[in-house]
């Protein structure tokens, strides 16, 4: 049995049986244990007080031994097609941000995973802060409920799916993404479905057959932007540790271990990547594992190098792909006027 001492903890860093431990220490029955977890994981609760099946002494208890530490909203932001973005102020005062996006059928939440970020991405305005720390579970958690309660609000729907393409690199902070996830889609959690989950990195070959073997039932999506290695490291140069032989390796692992197609995030920039031999080896690229592509609109970030790709361009994209066999979805930007859209989250509300 684990000893608890006098010294305050975050209770939502403790497991089930952890807290049965604690209350079998105070003396108390060990189902209390359970009634306390939902109130943290399912009806993510932020005060003891309000532990109303609780009695007052037990609550006392709990506020003596621990300390819940939520997230708050230090800003929130509307965009005029509908996007909410919250500026999120976690308990050591660093911000992070995550984004409601809604649409006629779907209410969409855009996660955070770190504060900061560890990639080097030239076009995306997250790569361009320092990474300060992984974000907790909790923290995590706390993101995906406070926009199913805006969704409820604003647009009289639960949330419908949920994104990891907020602030950071998932992969990079595995674990408690993972764990993230669990407590988001179990029953004792918040009960939503894993297949309305896509995780996205940036491709860490390791991290993602591991998160196959996870089983988690989640969507996996790659954010690819060239299938040209030498483009494609220019663009995002970290990935030069990291050969898209390798990576191409992994989504076919996952895709052996899952069964669930990869998405390719993928944005076309003017005399970047948008010539016939960058559509031909995407082409390439997407045939040795089942896939579709997501042809992303290019957000600005203030830097002079990335410029919208042509319609002419976009055109060409859509036709010799769908020529090919290959599903491509041309996806719009939402709340660019907010900075909110992909790319763009930067904590500039908080400047």
């Amino acid at each position: 049995m684990q000893k608890f001492q006098n010294v305050l903890k975050d209770i939502r860093t403790l497991s089930l049986d952890q807290l049965k431990d604690y209350f079998s220490s105070i003396g108390d029955k060990p189902f209390r244990a359970k009634q306390v977890y939902d109130w943290l994981w399912s009806k993510n609760l932020h005060s003891f007080d309000e532990m109303t099946n609780l009695s007052k002494p037990l609550r006392e208890n709990l506020t003596r031994d621990f300390f819940i530490n939520p997230i708050a909203v230090d800003l929130l932001q509307k965009s005029t097609d509908g996007t909410i973005k919250n500026g999120v102020k976690l308990h050591d005062g660093l911000l992070v941000e995550s984004v409601l996006i809604p649409t006629e059928s779907r209410s969409t939440a855009c996660v955070s995973s770190q504060v900061g970020c560890s990639l080097n991405c030239e076009f995306c305005a997250t790569a361009k802060l320092k990474r300060m720390r992984n974000l907790e579970v909790a923290e995590i958690v706390d993101q995906v409920a406070l926009i199913d309660r805006q969704s409820k609000e604003y647009f009289d729907r639960p949330l419908t799916n949920i994104v990891f393409m907020g602030m950071g690199e998932p992969m990079m902070n595995y674990k408690n993404v993972v764990e993230a996830i669990h407590k988001i889609t179990k029953p004792e959690g918040l009960g939503m479905s894993p297949r309305r989950i896509t995780v996205s990195t940036s491709g860490i070959p390791k991290m993602i057959k591991m998160l196959a073997d996870e089983e988690l039932k989640v969507k996996l999506a790659l954010s690819l932007h060239s299938a040209i290695e030498h483009k494609r490291n220019e663009i995002m140069p970290f990935s030069e540790k990291f050969p898209l032989t390798d990576i191409m390796d992994s989504l076919q692992y996952w895709y052996q271990k899952t069964g669930s197609p990869i998405t390719f995030e993928y944005c076309v920039w003017k005399g970047i990547n948008d010539g016939d031999e960058d559509i031909k080896a995407l082409i390439k690229y997407c045939r040795q594992v089942p896939s579709k592509v997501n042809l992303i609109q290019y957000n600005p970030i203030g830097e002079g190098k990335f410029d919208h790709r042509s319609i002419a361009a976009e055109e060409k994209y859509v036709r010799e792909l769908e020529k090919a066999g290959i599903t491509i979805v041309v996806r719009k930007s939402r709340g660019s006027d907010i900075d909110a859209a992909c790319g763009q989250l930067a904590n500039k509300s908080a400047e």
